[in-house]
């Protein structure tokens, strides 16, 4: 056998072992082969459904643009119009702040708790009706809780009811070029008709820098103490990604996760809007990766103002927490008012004009035609005379008792009328609540008789001059005294 093996059978057995090597080896390097090129493709079909998948988020948009030139360095869905969530707090901000910059309110205002605030679904503070906070806290409780009731009792208070406010953050959207956003509450909860979109959310962020740059520090706030407790701040990209420093986050079920940062590197400014987002997580993981990729495309140059300062909002009335010190200050306000409302009708009763004597004539003749023949005439009531076309006395009628009463020297007249012991109350009051202008002056009534009328004219003598009669008119006409120098 190894006759024939070594001699005849041998060579064949080598040539066919080291063609089945070969083949092996060329099956082995296609398998090795098709194998990577599968693996590839599975790759690329992996990449390709997340990518498909991200770009299938109906809620998704975003924007990201230079806080120093307005150039828009990223866009996605920027215009279309999106639920604001907590984002709508940002607005509510810019009105309290417009607030404490014009002082119809300061830090230490009192921010009472409504019930429509308490009841508000959270995140709140928990305030119960009727409790309060300063208005520092209350801003600080926005910026990092995001305290919807604390939101709510914010529009109570500064515009009279949430819904009131609500119109004012509408009314400011327009001024500042938020063409496409509509508010309908403070706080942010969804809201039939309360939309926006990125590009106007990036507006409103670059106007509360350009605008409150001293309140804007706010935003920066990480940790807010309230009484034991510690509110951190839901924005979780503060500390952690280089150069950012507000703003706001926001989430509901209809909006999904959104967040306005602003960012502040260097020479470097931008503000990005993310909105959308399916998780916390996945949302911070994209403003991060924006940021990273397009901050340094942002200006190093010199800034410019991109937001028109809009002109202040229509004040609105203040609603102050109900104290007992409050409430007696109003009802002596409201004391105070009443004895002007009387004093006032007394002093207008004082003042009516006299009718003329061709008037007084017609009416009698009037009522003589109309009453029965037996019935005696009735008497027409006169009334007091005008101070502004005092009648000058005529020396044939004016009674002895005038003439022994007239005064010489510079005097003043308040009014006159039929009614003696009216005109000396009156006189008595007048010096009474000026004590100190007419404590020199004596008070004396002169009577006349014109056209079957007796008057009696109220009147202050004793001024040294004309200066000082005129200047006691002055101090008088401003409590509507309808007073007239004269001298002699």
């Amino acid at each position: 056998m190894r006759t024939l093996i070594g001699s005849t059978v041998a060579p064949s057995v080598r040539a066919f072992f080291t063609l089945m090597i070969s083949l092996l080896m060329i099956f082995a390097f296609q398998v090795a082969v098709t194998g990577d090129a599968d693996a590839k493709k599975r790759k690329r079909y992996k990449k390709s459904r997340v990518v498909k998948k991200s770009r299938g988020n109906p809620r998704y948009a975003a924007i990201v643009m230079d806080a120093k030139t307005g150039k828009i360095l990223f866009s996605r869905n920027a215009n279309a119009k999106r639920y604001p969530a907590s984002l709508t707090k940002m607005m509510t901000l810019y009105l309290v702040f417009e607030d404490l910059k014009s002082g119809r309110i300061s830090k230490k205002t009192r921010l009472v708790m409504s019930r429509a605030g308490a009841r508000r679904e959270p995140s709140k503070l928990g305030l119960r009706a009727g409790q309060s906070i300063s208005m520092e806290q209350a801003i600080l409780s926005l910026v990092t809780k995001s305290a919807n009731d604390v939101a709510t009792a914010v529009g109570d208070q500064l515009s009279g009811s949430e819904k009131k406010f609500a119109e004012r953050m509408t009314r400011k959207a327009r001024q500042l070029g938020m063409k496409r956003t509509t508010f309908k509450n403070a706080n942010g909860l969804t809201a039939r008709g309360q939309t926006t979109t990125a590009a106007d959310m990036a507006k409103l962020g670059l106007a509360l820098r350009e605008h409150f740059p001293r309140e804007f520090k706010y935003f920066n706030t990480r940790v807010f103490k309230f009484g034991k407790r510690r509110y951190r701040n839901h924005n979780r990209l503060l500390g952690k990604v280089r150069g950012v420093d507000g703003i706001k986050t926001g989430y509901t079920r209809a909006s999904g996760y959104n967040l306005v940062s602003t960012v502040s590197s260097g020479n470097r400014r931008i503000v990005a809007v993310v909105m959308g987002g399916r998780s916390g997580r996945t949302r911070n993981a994209h403003m991060t990766n924006l940021i990273a990729r397009h901050l340094p495309k942002a200006s190093r140059g010199k800034a410019r103002r991109l937001v028109a300062s809009a002109r202040p909002s229509r004040p609105s009335r203040v609603t102050l927490p109900a104290t007992p010190a409050t409430r007696v200050a109003q009802r002596n306000t409201m004391a105070k008012k009443a004895a002007l409302q009387v004093a006032s009708r007394i002093e207008r009763a004082h003042s009516v004009v006299v009718p003329t004597a061709s008037d007084v004539k017609s009416i009698r003749k009037t009522l003589i035609s109309m009453a029965p023949k037996q019935t005696p005439k009735p008497e027409l009531r006169k009334a007091i005379t005008p101070l502004d076309t005092p009648q000058k006395a005529e020396p044939s009628i004016v009674s002895a008792a005038s003439q022994s009463s007239h005064r010489s020297g510079w005097q003043i007249q308040i009014a006159a009328s039929d009614d003696r012991a009216k005109v000396v109350d009156m006189l008595k009051v007048t010096k009474r609540k000026n004590r100190k202008l007419l404590s020199s002056n004596t008070i004396y009534t002169q009577k006349i008789v014109k056209n079957g009328t007796t008057l009696y004219r109220a009147r202050f003598s004793g001024f040294s001059s004309k200066a000082s009669a005129q200047r006691a008119c002055r101090v008088l006409k401003r409590q509507r005294y309808n007073c007239l120098a004269l001298n002699g």
